[in-house]
């Protein structure tokens, strides 16, 4: 063959090859992702659109009865993985047995069969969808006629045979027609009417389908779904020197002269390292797999940032662009906020006027012009008309705050006023490192939920801080950070002498002091508070991630219930 003519059939390889990849093969839907259509279209949105995935007890007692099946020298165990471009499936099997001849998937389940109104034992739709689909998927892939299927319920000790036929494949075949299409499109369903699907969905949590009732038909008494408490552990590295590092399936901390201490995956919520403490990439990439938050703060009590290791979530972020685009959006939620945060402030004045026994008259006024402001607030027609309500209430609020002190505490934990960073008193110290735990909190949130940081609805980027974490954070100010220290000071819980470091003009908090606010910060969060819309209770460690996916709700088309949090 001639050179000219081989390179040119040699280009157009390559050209072809490359067209090829910008134009790939549809990717192969998951067996369990028809199982999760037939049992919500909304489930199967969230899990293979919006990527989002969560495991509750029951998911890991299912992964138990399957590694026990395992064991079993007689179950014919075969793990077996299948993928058939043209039936647009991939699945691993659970199990294939032989019987008279005839190949025969089986599908094992943990609890209970359907029964019918005669109490005669048959398959749940989305169980029988599944082993269908992983017969027509053997067919497929390896030439194999099935004949049937079959289900065992082990909680019920039952075997359910489900027979395999045209009307069966071609159930099979709408099934992935329906997730194909479902899958193009940019709306997320809305939640079912089935309600008892709901209870023993993984996916409540995320989805809030209650809620989201709930912000449709406000006498809706919802059932909460959202788990009560995080009981993992969060972690604070407040030694400098500190080295994390991942052994096995533990995390390692090995702080300066002490012996390592090891902490087992499952029961760290959040790693926090302070000051100058490393952590190796091994432990990061470890972290990532079992989500588990990472974020620095300086030696200094400042926020610096948060290790975000999120996967998916694209069709989420998109979401947010769209709304958080859109002005008059914009400036609806900077309203509620603004209002939230004010109230708050507000009703604890207003506390703190009923328990000073009279002895801070100075405070009515002040109570009585942030009404007045507060009525402003709504009729906003500006971001640049909010700020400046906003700011002529926080003026105000941290006015009167000084009142709100024992007049017999200490004059070196007084507050004069607010000032930032460097804070110039104790008690600015203290709201500084409050609020950098705080906006950690709230990044935590919004990265576990899969929102965009950057991307806010009042706040300006300004610093290392995203807005997004700047808004969510007001709602939780008053109510985590400012009657923490206020209740903490009146208590005569600080060492003036001990717990502070004075440097010229500038005050921070000592190695003592970080580690009693931590303590009272975390004790805080442990502390349970009645939501106001969906009238259930949560600790506010909960109500943190939960007011994230209540501001989600907001351009879903299930809004109504963000920033309702205000202290009574």
């Amino acid at each position: 063959m001639p050179i000219g003519i081989k390179k040119s059939l040699t280009s157009y390889t390559q050209i072809m090859d490359s067209l090829n990849d910008l134009n790939p093969q549809p990717q192969t839907l998951r067996v369990s992702a028809l199982h999760a259509l037939a049992y919500c279209p909304r489930l199967f949105y969230l899990e293979e659109v919006e990527e989002l995935y969560t495991q509750n007890a029951a998911v890991f007692a299912g992964r138990r009865l399957h590694e026990e099946l395992e064991k079993q020298e007689d179950a014919e165990w075969e793990d077996l993985y299948l993928e058939s471009q043209e039936l647009g499936l991939r699945g691993r099997v659970d199990a294939l047995r032989t019987r008279d001849g005839k190949t025969i998937p089986y599908e094992h389940k943990r609890g209970r069969c359907y029964r019918d109104q005669n109490h005669q034992p048959m398959a749940w739709e989305s169980d029988q969808l599944q082993i269908l689909a992983y017969a027509c998927l053997i067919e497929s892939a390896l030439g194999i006629p099935v004949s049937e299927g079959r289900i065992r319920y082990h909680a019920d000790h039952v075997l359910i045979h489900i027979p395999v036929d045209n009307t069966a494949r071609n159930l099979v075949k709408e099934a992935i027609k329906q997730a194909r299409s479902l899958s193009s499109s940019s709306h997320r369903p809305p939640v079912t009417n089935n309600e008892r699907l709901c209870t023993r969905c993984s996916l409540a949590p995320v989805c809030l389908p209650e809620e989201a009732r709930l912000s449709h038909n406000r006498e809706w008494q919802p059932v909460r779904l959202f788990p009560q408490d995080d009981e993992r552990q969060i972690i604070h590295i407040l030694e400098p020197g500190t080295c994390v590092g991942r052994c096995g399936e533990q995390l390692k901390v090995a702080r300066r002269n002490q012996p390592p201490e090891l902490f087992p995956g499952e029961q760290i919520g959040q790693l926090v390292l302070h000051s100058f403490s490393q952590i190796s990439t091994q432990a990061l990439h470890w972290c990532a797999d079992h989500q588990i938050g990472v974020h620095w703060i300086s030696g200094g009590g400042r926020y610096i940032g948060s290790f975000d290791s999120r996967q998916g979530s694209i069709q989420r972020r998109i979401h947010q662009y769209k709304a958080l685009t859109d002005d008059y959006k914009c400036l609806e939620l900077a309203k509620t906020l603004v209002g939230c945060r004010a109230s708050g402030q507000r009703k604890f004045l207003m506390r703190g006027k009923r328990n000073s026994k009279g002895s801070s008259l100075d405070l009515e006024p002040v109570i009585t012009q942030m009404k007045r402001v507060l009525k402003q607030v709504s009729q906003a027609d500006s971001l640049a008309t909010l700020l400046g309500l906003e700011g002529n209430l926080a003026a105000l609020y941290f006015g009167g705050l000084s009142d709100l002190i024992h007049p017999d505490i200490h004059p070196g934990l007084h507050f004069c006023g607010r000032n930032r960073r460097p804070p110039k008193d104790r008690f600015n110290a203290l709201l500084s490192f409050g609020y950098a735990l705080l906006i950690k909190d709230v990044m935590n949130s919004i990265l576990t939920v899969g929102l965009e940081p950057a991307l806010g609805f009042y706040h300006q980027p300004r610093s290392q801080a995203a807005p997004l974490a700047l808004d969510l954070m007001e709602i939780f100010r008053v109510p985590l950070v400012d009657m923490t220290i206020v209740a903490s000071v009146n208590r005569g819980q600080w060492d003036v002498q001990a717990d502070f470091e004075i440097r010229g003009q500038q005050v921070w908090l000592s190695d003592s002091g970080r580690r009693k606010f931590v303590d009272l910060y975390e004790k805080r969060k442990q502390e349970t508070w009645k939501h106001p819309v969906t009238g259930y209770s949560l600790s506010y460690r909960r109500l943190l991630e939960l007011e994230v996916r209540l501001l989600e709700k907001e351009w879903m088309g299930e809004g109504g219930l963000f920033a309702q949090l205000v202290v009574r």
